[in-house]
């Protein structure tokens, strides 16, 4: 189904595992600037599904570092953590199709791109616990999208990743789940993030489809990486930004992105708002990772 409304709603959805770092901001901005100069609303929400991988504390740092470099949201933010209805609502219309089966296979069990490969799907009376619930993607299943700066992208879905998991053994929902559910709950029209979630975005748009939501327009930006080519992230010990240079981190994204760059401008709400005014989809580069300097 392709969304038609005209109206556009942007997010930025940071997990709190840790404080933002320019890679964060990068894609913030990107998304705001996108949102604002298409007179559209922009939203945050964080996605604190993960208890054990989040750092305590860290989403009031992110949306103070949001504040603090002039990305006003619309609203309040959606946190994930009180969700659960809307995602047990979710998998039960999945059921209902019968899209969904158990799974406890282990790590070792899996085949490639983490599929269970139909090793659980024949024995369902015999799984044990704990286990995973999975999509079962029919072997035909092929999805495209017209990225805004990725370009036209192809996925055999059914033949590269026959299922994959919506609920997790931990019994936590699975990110592919939840981002769906939540895009459709918050009337997310244009999704703007980096290229490391390109190859989510078949899953989810089959997600979509099944539960009978719009596709979003898609925006893939290019990550910043290191000189070995690894994505800037908490994992890789990524600095986190200084509020107190704002500006300057501000300015830094902007010439990342390619975008005209105000030298004149000292207060991050008036940068952000001339940036907004500036910003143009087609200065964005059109790769996948930029390095560093």
């Amino acid at each position: 189904m392709s969304r038609t409304d005209t109206s556009y709603r942007g997010r930025f959805a940071p997990s709190p595992t840790g404080p933002m770092h320019m890679g964060s901001l990068i894609a913030a901005l990107a998304s705001y600037l996108d949102a604002r100069h298409y007179h559209g609303e922009w939203l945050v929400r964080i996605e604190d599904l993960d208890p054990p991988r989040e750092m305590a504390g860290s989403a009031n740092l992110i949306l103070k570092s949001l504040e603090r470099h002039g990305l006003h949201w619309d609203g309040e933010p959606l946190w994930q953590s009180n969700r659960e209805a809307a995602y047990e609502q979710a998998l039960l219309a999945l059921e209902q199709q019968g899209l969904l089966f158990h799974c406890d296979c282990t790590r070792q069990k899996l085949g490639p791109n983490g599929s269970c490969r139909g090793h659980c799907l024949p024995r369902q009376a015999e799984v044990g616990q704990p286990c995973a619930l999975r999509v079962r993607v029919p072997d035909d299943t092929a999805l495209q999208i017209e990225d805004l700066w990725q370009g036209q992208q192809q996925s055999l879905l059914g033949q590269g990743t026959a299922d994959f998991t919506v609920k997790r053994k931990d019994s936590l929902y699975a990110y592919q789940l939840a981002v769906v559910v939540d895009d459709a709950s918050q009337g997310i029209t244009h999704i703007i993030r980096g290229s490391d979630i390109l190859d989510s975005t078949p899953r989810q748009l089959f997600l979509q489809n099944a539960l009978g939501y719009p596709n979003p327009h898609y925006g893939h930006l290019p990550v910043i990486c290191n000189a070995e080519g690894q994505k800037l992230s908490k994992q890789n010990h990524a600095a986190p930004l200084d509020d107190d240079r704002a500006c300057d981190n501000l300015r830094y994204a902007l010439a990342f992105l390619q975008q005209p760059v105000p030298d004149d401008i000292e207060d991050p709400v008036a940068l952000v708002s001339r940036a907004a005014a500036d910003w143009s989809r087609q200065r964005v580069p059109r790769v996948m990772t930029i390095e560093q300097h």
